[in-house]
């Protein structure tokens, strides 16, 4: 009996990781987006239970960012088929309620719904706010599909975004800078549109970015990292500042990068 049930279970398991498709996890960001836009946390595909963190501390959904109407002016989704999960980015830019915002969705393999949310909700006075210039660049970006023949694998992936955040305390990390590249931080850019453009234009020293969770889709060379900037390893929320990189990474090189930092109310800027 114990050998049919153990029989049984693992079929279960097998039935439903086999049902965190791509398919499936374009349905969980559509419903996030949906959630956004009428103020309605909880949707469709979100579990019974959920534990939602909201710029690294334990909150409540229904009191979240995702219980406030926000008209989204611009959305960009990427699709981790092996974790079950999903990142989103959502730019407002309604003068009364600007903010940018990144969901990541992870799915429970034994509900086949959303399990856990982390979100990095910015908006005036956080590093660099300015969502006039984040709703310009972003937009103008190919963060779209990449070939077949030219994808990267995960671990190319993750290892590119790995070494940017390592070169922040580790100046010998050795980050596969593109050229062009363009990083949109808060909402200052530093392309110019010409094939020169770089990346590699400095970041402070000494600086820890820690407790690292990834989002990697490599059908769009992406990997979002929401971590601690300046925070204590280990210790989630504990230090530092709540923030989210994320990276476009073609042939192996940093083509595009995106960072938010909430300030959590602290002076920041």
């Amino acid at each position: 009996m114990r050998t049919l049930f153990s029989t049984a279970l693992a079929a279960l398991v097998a039935y439903t990781s086999a049902e965190c498709t791509r398919d499936s996890l374009k349905a969980i960001s559509a419903d996030i987006l949906a959630a956004q836009i009428a103020g309605k946390p909880l949707f469709p595909s979100l579990g019974e239970t959920v534990k939602y963190t909201e710029n690294r501390k334990a909150v409540n959904i229904s009191k979240s960012i995702l219980s406030q109407p926000l008209a989204v002016a611009h959305n960009r989704s990427q699709h981790d088929t092996v974790q079950c999960a999903t990142f989103s980015e959502f730019i407002v830019t309604d003068a009364a309620t600007p903010h940018v915002i990144v969901h990541t969705a992870r799915v429970d393999n034994a509900t086949g719904k959303v399990g856990q949310m982390d979100t990095i909700s910015t908006g005036k006075g956080d590093w660099l706010f300015n969502v006039t210039g984040t709703y310009y660049w972003a937009s103008r970006e190919n963060w779209g599909p990449i070939d077949a023949s030219k994808r990267d694998s995960r671990a190319v992936i993750q290892a590119a975004a790995d070494a940017y955040c390592d070169v922040f305390s580790n100046k010998s990390a050795k980050v596969p800078w593109g050229t062009p590249c363009a990083r949109l931080e808060g909402g200052s850019y530093t392309g110019k549109g010409v094939a020169t453009d770089s990346c590699n234009v400095g970041v402070p020293s000494g600086v820890a970015l820690v407790n690292r969770q990834y989002v990697i889709d490599e059908e769009y060379g992406t990997c979002d990292v929401i971590l601690d900037f300046a925070g204590k390893a280990g210790q989630i929320g504990a230090a530092g500042l709540p923030d989210s990189h994320d990276f476009r990474v073609e042939g192996g090189k940093l083509r595009y990068v995106h960072t938010l930092s909430s300030c959590g109310g602290k002076s920041c800027m």
